[in-house]
């Protein structure tokens, strides 16, 4: 028995032993006898494997920050970057690199002095709407009864992604849709014994102030980057529905309106009313009964469609929300001095931000490398759960939003590097977070201004950077 027991013993040793070389050996012994050099199989950590695709949920979420894991060396990493930011021509880059886990800064180029961060301020706006707002909240857009029986109001409750169509529950833009609101207000009107012919009036009285800011250039309106700002809009006033780029219309809430007007007309004719085609402005009365209303998609999901498309018309409009929040203006100013304040209270220390506009579009914006990097760490360490949606919300290397057509090629930062781009004429900025190969997670910001004629060249040397960022411990 002894003897079986000690021969079962050493099968399984050897089993042991065999297995494990057969597996290792095994391929550069076959590649050998292929007459092919082996090649040595690296054991990726989990946190430096990059998705080939994005998930639906959360698995993509950034790796939690190791104690354990060792610190970039300052001077390495700085050499490292240096060297890759040493773009000919014109131009100043800003850099900040900042553990997140202890807060200390790693990499300071220029950091604390002003930049313009194109549109690498929308993280700012992203974290302000989220702490302001909170991530499930959402905005109504209502019919209301108005001063005659045959009249009713229209009212922009700040949803500027509205559909023309029917209300689309697994959509952000178009989830809540003029059709839907236009069928349950002419069953409204119908229960109420409406006759004859209805008007509708629009209320867009919400946001207040200049329509368009005095920092936008008109060359960047008329190429529709942005346009004339009301609280209600379609796809976020792209004169298109269903693009995200191209002209917009020059009065979005118009529009809007003209829209659920032909619905309604359509709506109308099963109730034995008609209705005119003509739209005039006008508020609701206080008191005023709510015949219908549609809600748009949780602020969570806006804030990822805008950081994914960059999308400067809904950045500027989830400003506004936010200042109305705070109790401010629903104005460019109210919305820049919410931002700041919303900002500031995540712990960033905002002194010398200045901000013409909250999208990142208009001249005279001025925030430091350190103040985004900060805003970064900040929302991944904050304990409003509303404010750590925001790392889920920016577009990953290689694979999504304004960064799916970047980091191309065989480079650390594919799919690992999350981050807000910014291009204007003369600037380029990235602004987010990476964890490195040793599982230490770092925010990051890198801006260049003053380019001439070498944005393109910027821009890589920016990315170039980020990969430096994902790939090496540094040390």
């Amino acid at each position: 028995m002894g003897r079986v027991s000690s021969g079962l013993l050493l099968t399984l040793v050897l089993a042991l032993l065999v297995v494990p070389l057969c597996f290792y050996a095994g391929p550069p012994v076959l590649a050998a006898l292929d007459r092919e050099q082996p090649r040595r199989q690296l054991v990726v950590p989990a946190y430096q494997q990059a998705p080939a695709v994005l998930s639906a949920g959360r698995d993509d979420s950034p790796a939690p920050a190791d104690p354990g894991a060792p610190l970039p060396d300052t001077k390495v990493l700085g050499g490292l970057l240096d060297a890759e930011l040493a773009v000919p021509g014109s131009g100043q880059f800003h850099g900040t690199v900042v553990d997140v886990l202890s807060g200390e800064i790693l990499y300071d180029l220029n950091g604390a002095a002003p930049a313009t961060p194109a549109s690498s301020l929308k993280l700012l706006t992203a974290a302000a709407a989220l702490s302001v707002l909170g991530s499930d909240t959402r905005f109504e857009t209502s019919v209301y009864a108005g001063g005659t029986p045959e009249t009713v109001v229209l009212a922009g409750g700040g949803d500027v992604l509205l559909g023309t169509g029917a209300s689309d529950e697994n959509a952000v833009v178009g989830h809540a849709g003029l059709q839907t609101l236009a069928e349950e207000t002419a069953a409204a009107l119908s229960g109420r014994g409406v006759s004859g012919t209805v008007s509708v009036q629009l209320d867009d009285s919400l946001f207040t102030g200049d329509v368009l800011s005095p920092a936008w250039n008109r060359e960047d309106i008329q190429a529709g980057e942005a346009a004339a700002l009301y609280p209600l809009a379609v796809n976020s006033a792209w004169a298109v529905e269903g693009r995200q780029y191209g002209a917009r219309v020059d009065d979005a809430a118009l529009a809007a309106a003209d829209a659920f007007t032909a619905a309604l007309k359509t709506a109308a004719a099963g109730y034995g009313f008609e209705v005119d085609a003509r739209v005039t402005r006008g508020t609701a009365g206080d008191g005023a009964e709510r015949l219908a209303t549609v809600a748009s998609a949780p602020v969570a999901e806006q804030v990822t469609q805008m950081l994914l498309a960059s999308d400067n018309y809904l950045a500027e409009a989830l400003g506004r929300m936010a200042a109305l929040k705070t109790g401010r203006e629903g104005s460019f100013d109210g919305a820049a001095a919410a931002v700041e304040a919303a900002v500031s209270g995540l712990g960033v220390n905002t002194a010398g931000m200045v901000l013409a506009d909250v999208s990142g579009l208009g001249s005279g914006t001025e925030i430091s490398a350190l103040q985004l990097a900060s805003a970064v760490r900040a929302a991944l360490t904050s304990p409003d759960s509303s404010v750590r949606d925001l790392p889920y919300a920016l577009p990953v290397a290689g694979l999504s939003g304004t960064l799916a057509s970047r980091f191309a090629g065989d480079t650390p930062a594919a799919g690992l590097v999350r981050a807000k781009t910014g291009t204007l004429f003369a600037v380029t900025s990235l602004t987010g977070f990476v964890t490195d190969a040793d599982g230490r997670l770092l925010s990051f910001a890198i801006v260049a201004n003053g380019l001439e004629n070498n944005t393109a060249q910027a821009r890589a040397a920016v990315d170039a950077a980020a990969a430096v960022l994902a790939g090496c411990g540094c040390r």
